[in-house]
């Protein structure tokens, strides 16, 4: 029997020898005994067993290198957790790859940890403001045929003659200086407020190559973040696709929402990461499959969310997915339940939204709550239908999860924590105070377009400062605006292409102040957004957000882009640079 084959015994038999850990409960991932409710769900199961032992026989015999990961139908487990101790969090990660399960190309970001927590990939980093971060990050990837990676588009600093390495000489060197190439890779902190700066949140200069040395992140949570919730994944311009797309992808909690937010205190927290993975083809197109939640894939039978009859929770949910807009919704029966969101983006609204649905760009994150179906009721998880465009991607409704009671449901979950009175742990000022109400330095104008070559040819995809000319992004130009720390910019971003594309930016958040040139009622921070499509006729639909380069921490050169990932690989990316304030 090949590797494959035996991986699914290999990895049954390690998650249950996991089963007594004291931090994780991988026993339940292991249940594949197919006594289900009725017969029809028995036998889906073990013809899904089948049918990944038999598509997974036919890879290659090698050893697994990433953690195992659950099975079809399996509850939906809690992410492993590290919480900084004494303002310190320190964590090694390492960067992997295999074919997987189901012949799926998986990305992994490997931890070793203590005893008792095992092999693990991606954990949750729970950290409080003004704590610090030190991340270890070794390149693991294999190099490609050859011995030395090859370039994609060049050197992030081209040297004085304009060439980049060719694949012929010495490895490339990686680090503060290195080179893109098709192996390799870095790490983004989405979301968070931090210096654009080596060992900070810099993804133009630092690339890290199979074979270098661990490279060392060191990042402080500004003592004014938001509490909320973040993510972490690798940004090489290029191939940040593949490796989102595969797995490799955490979340980062900055505890104290409670403090602005008292609504969830004494709730248990369910963590929901959204991913996707690509099946080991060159043929792939996106489909309805490809979906994991906390790595459990959501295809028949769906992943099962056991909850505490009529109890409400605090689900904190990331789409880690590298393309999907979705439409999140919860649905008893017939009946869409009503969501009380409390934060986007990582930032706590300033009054709970009451909706039954909630629209989030790929990258974007929503914190809410919900309360549980009445004992014996069932629920489902999904997400709606979205029109993405004439030629966008194909975003059809999918249930995500199974939502089932019994009189543990929940039990196992974190709680956020109470508050002792209601004054209890107040936190300051917020790192965008009163931006609504700042009158802007500058106003720009931006827009995404594409360019296709003949009826089907390749795309080119842009976003562009009006009044230049479109181009596809390099990592070695220079940037396409530049401002002071201490400025505010009204932004428009139009977008001139058929398709959807999600506006992101680096190291700030954004206030939401209009889209399609009605004002929002209640502006918003958020650092991702949705801006539609265009049908081909009339008005360009548009946002506009209040960027905000007050704090000096943030200077420095970043990049904003759009988060349709194969859109900034293939060019949607441009530079910014914020220069300090003239003294």
């Amino acid at each position: 029997m090949a590797w494959q084959a035996r991986s699914v015994i290999v990895q049954l038999s390690i998650l249950k020898s996991r089963g007594q850990a004291p931090t994780i409960d991988y026993a339940s991932s292991c249940d594949i005994s197919f006594n289900m409710r009725s017969t029809l769900n028995s036998l889906l199961r073990l013809l899904l067993f089948i049918l990944v032992l038999g598509a997974t026989a036919r890879a290659q015999d090698v050893l697994p290198n990433c953690p195992p990961r659950p099975l079809p139908g399996q509850p939906v487990e809690t992410p492993p957790s590290l919480t900084s101790q004494n303002g310190v969090l320190r964590v090694a990660l390492t960067l992997k790859t295999q074919i997987g399960l189901m012949n799926y190309s998986d990305y992994c970001l490997d931890y070793s940890g203590p005893p008792g927590l095992g092999f693990v990939e991606s954990p949750t980093l729970r950290l409080n403001p003004g704590d610090q971060l030190i991340m270890d990050l070794t390149n693991g990837l294999p190099l490609p045929s050859g011995a030395h990676a090859s370039p994609i588009s060049g050197p992030a600093n081209a040297s004085e003659n304009g060439m980049g390495h060719d694949g012929m000489g010495p490895a490339m060197a990686g680090g503060c200086s290195g080179h893109m190439s098709s192996v390799a890779t870095n790490m983004h902190f989405h979301g968070l407020n931090v210096p654009p700066t080596c060992h900070q949140d810099d993804v133009i200069n630092t690339l890290l190559q199979p074979g270098d040395p661990t490279f060392e992140y060191r990042i402080t949570i500004p003592g004014n973040d938001a509490p909320g919730l973040y993510w972490y994944h690798p940004h090489p311009h290029g191939a940040t696709t593949k490796q989102v797309n595969g797995g490799a992808a955490g979340a980062i909690i900055i505890g104290g929402m409670e403090k602005l937010r008292p609504e969830v205190a004494g709730l248990p927290e369910r963590l929901l990461i959204l991913r996707q993975q690509f099946p080991n083809s060159p043929t792939w197109v996106p489909g309805p499959f490809e979906f994991t939640l906390n790595y459990q894939p959501s295809i028949l039978p769906p992943p099962r969310i056991n909850m505490k009859p009529n109890t409400k929770e605090f689900w904190r949910f990331v789409n880690a997915s590298t393309q999907a807009f979705l439409k999140l919704q919860v649905t008893y029966g017939t009946d869409q339940q009503t969501l009380e969101v409390i934060a986007l983006d990582g930032i706590p609204l300033s009054k709970p939204l009451f909706v039954k649905s909630i629209p989030l760009a790929p990258a974007s994150r929503a914190e809410f709550i919900v309360q549980a179906p009445s004992s014996g009721m069932t629920g489902t998880f999904e997400t709606l239908a979205v029109n993405t465009g004439a030629v966008g991607n194909p975003n059809a409704y999918q249930q995500l999860a199974v939502i089932e009671t019994s009189k543990t449901g929940g039990d196992n979950l974190p709680r956020i924590p109470q508050l002792v009175s209601a004054g209890n742990g107040a936190v300051g000022p917020s790192r965008f105070a009163n931006l609504a109400q700042q009158t802007p330095t500058t106003t720009r104008k931006l827009y995404f377009s594409e360019a296709t070559s003949g009826t089907n040819g390749p795309t080119k995809y842009y976003v562009t400062l009006q009044g230049r000319t479109p181009h596809v992004f390099t990592m070695g130009e220079p940037p396409a605006i530049t401002t002071t720390v201490g400025t505010v910019e009204d932004w428009t971003i139009e977008n001139h292409a058929q398709e959807n594309h999600a506006f992101h930016i680096h190291q700030i958040h954004f206030l939401v102040m209009d889209v399609n040139g009605v004002p929002v009622k209640e502006p918003y921070l958020a650092d991702t957004m949705t801006v539609p499509y265009w049908n081909g006729a009339g008005t360009y639909p548009s946002i506009m957000v209040r960027m905000d380069f007050r704090d000096p921490d943030i200077a420095g050169t970043f990049v904003y882009h759009c988060h349709v990932l194969q859109h900034e690989d293939s060019g949607m990316m441009a530079k910014i640079q914020v220069n300090p304030a003239v003294r």
